[in-house]
């Protein structure tokens, strides 16, 4: 038993600790689905408004998120970028923050793209989000071409795939 304790012990220390691309998330090829959101104003929007109409990067964030924040480079780097040729949408998490805040340090931070709010997780849970800092990249189909999470990911590959 004790051996077979520390082999499991070794087994998660031996693992990564940062989620790997496409090992979480909605599967690598699955259709996006549409899924109910807020614009910061308040008003009803669909995440399906924006699929389907050429590649789209889509980030699962927070104004409170680490990994988020060291993202922030690299996104405002592909939307100079591929500006004109991908859509980024930012879904704001709807956990300890508000559409007024979420409004407020998009504004300070000069974020790119179209941001909604995931008022009742319906998005969330829609892309089986595992956490902050999720991203997905579909193509112009809107089917899924990258997922990854956490700060260290190469958003320039898989943009690649989706154009």
């Amino acid at each position: 038993m004790r051996r077979l304790l520390l082999a499991a012990v070794s087994l998660l220390l031996a693992a990564p600790v940062a989620a790997r691309a496409q090992d979480i998330g909605l599967e690598i090829g699955t259709q996006a689905p549409p899924a109910a959101v807020q614009t910061l104003d308040g008003k009803p929007a669909n995440l399906s408004q924006f699929i389907g109409q050429g590649p789209v990067l889509i980030e699962f964030w927070a104004t409170w998120c680490p990994n988020c924040r060291a993202l922030e480079p690299q996104m405002q780097a592909v939307a100079r970028k591929y500006a004109g040729r991908l859509r980024i949408v930012g879904v704001a998490v709807s956990v300890n923050q508000s559409p007024e805040r979420v409004r407020a340090y998009v504004a300070k931070h000069a974020l790119p793209g179209t941001f909604v709010f995931d008022t009742k997780g319906a998005a969330t849970g829609a892309y089986d989000v595992p956490a902050t800092s999720y991203i997905l990249v579909l193509d112009r189909a809107g089917k899924v071409v990258y997922t990854g999470q956490g700060s260290e990911q190469n958003l320039e590959a898989a943009i690649r795939k989706a154009l």
